[in-house]
């Protein structure tokens, strides 16, 4: 009898941890259209920004914190893209958009509105090198490409507010 109930308890915890329950459709489809437009916008730098020769990002990406971060640094960095490089005006209103329905998301579905979060210290970093605008903006434009492929391989953490 002791066996008995064993083995089933072993198999009842099996099947629970197993069967994790299924996200939301609206979750689905918020995660679907945020992978449709990263992916947009990285074959759009890919195309039309070439990486300046020697130009090396160091330190590594932003980390990814859930919507609230994701959010504050694509606003970042965009605010970093100066309007006069040829071609950027498409990848800045595909930037907006994209941190735009983060944002609509957010406030939709996030019962709890997180602090407005301090800004990451490669952001601050470049903030303060504006006045070489042409770099800044050319880094800028690397580093969203570089979050938004992070962004794609973590696409998880958009379900954390």
């Amino acid at each position: 009898m002791d066996y008995t109930l064993a083995i089933l308890f072993s198999m009842l915890q099996l099947l629970s941890v197993s069967m994790a329950a299924p996200l939301p459709v609206e979750v689905v489809k918020m995660k679907s259209k945020v992978k449709w437009m990263a992916e947009q916008l990285v074959v759009r730098l890919n195309r039309d920004f070439e990486v300046p020769a020697g130009l090396t990002l160091s330190p590594p990406a932003d980390d990814l914190d859930g919507l609230s971060s994701i959010v504050t640094i694509l606003e970042g960095y965009n605010s970093l893209i100066s309007d006069s490089l040829i071609g950027v005006s498409q990848v800045k209103v595909d930037i907006s958009s994209l941190t735009g329905f983060l944002s609509q998301w957010r406030q939709g579905h996030c019962s709890e509105q997180r602090p407005k979060l301090s800004v990451p210290g490669v952001l601050q970093e470049l903030q303060r090198r504006k006045k070489f605008i042409h770099t800044v903006s050319m880094e800028a434009l690397m580093r969203v490409k570089e979050f938004l492929n992070l962004l794609l391989k973590n696409l998880n953490h958009l379900e954390t507010c």
